[in-house]
């Protein structure tokens, strides 16, 4: 289990320290420097990296070219970066991947929570968790590319089920698009959603 001084100084505060607790338990990972790699719907066998400088490495060859997740977080490793040599180690730095992650889940489990009609019923609760990790995993929720998703509001969750009304104490959002253009490859290292349209989808349940 994640230890909860960690999660108490590294994790969004927009999220309850339960929250992040079933986040990492479902879609992320004990080994803070595991890097997963996908092409298309299967997993690409690498290299267990042993010390940061390690993992970047295995990062920056597979950018561009694969779907990779990094972390306690199991974060999209290329989100906002253009090129492989904006990558910096501390993405695997267990408080800062605990930091990047949760903050950008918060904004996917708002977008989920506001699809749902934001809703407080005990019952409905863990279908909106699982759906909010479903889209982590995938990239997408009912179509919509979650990680470059305007964020619905930046309201406190204050239970794995519903958002409240104080405002998240976030900053800038390094989520957002990068301005400069890109060339295809480069849409793919800086874009998680264009790569994850390869992860085989038909998994997922059809809603009414």
């Amino acid at each position: 289990m994640l230890d909860a001084v960690l999660i108490h100084q590294c994790a969004d505060p927009s999220l309850k320290p339960a929250i992040v607790e079933q986040f990492i338990a479902k879609a992320g990972s004990q080994d803070p420097l595991v890097v997963t790699v996908r092409s298309g719907n299967r997993v690409v066998l690498v290299p267990k990296p042993t010390t940061p400088e390690e993992a970047l490495a295995l990062i920056r060859d597979n950018l561009g070219r694969n779907t990779v997740r990094v972390g306690l977080t199991q974060y999209p490793a290329g989100l906002g970066i253009v090129e492989a040599g904006q990558l910096k180690s501390d993405m695997v730095e267990p408080c800062e991947n605990i930091r990047m992650g949760t903050t950008l889940f918060a904004k996917v489990f708002r977008i989920v929570s506001k699809w749902y009609g934001n809703p407080t019923a005990k019952e409905v609760l863990p279908q909106v968790m699982d759906d909010a990790v479903l889209a982590w995993q995938t990239g997408y929720f009912e179509g919509v590319a979650v990680f470059r998703a305007e964020d619905p509001g930046q309201e406190k969750v204050t239970r794995p089920a519903t958002a409240g009304s104080q405002e998240s104490e976030n900053g800038a959002d390094p989520n957002e698009d990068n301005t400069a253009p890109a060339t295809a490859t480069d849409t793919v290292a800086s874009d998680p959603n264009k790569a994850g349209i390869r992860i085989d989808l038909s998994g997922i349940r059809a809603r009414p």
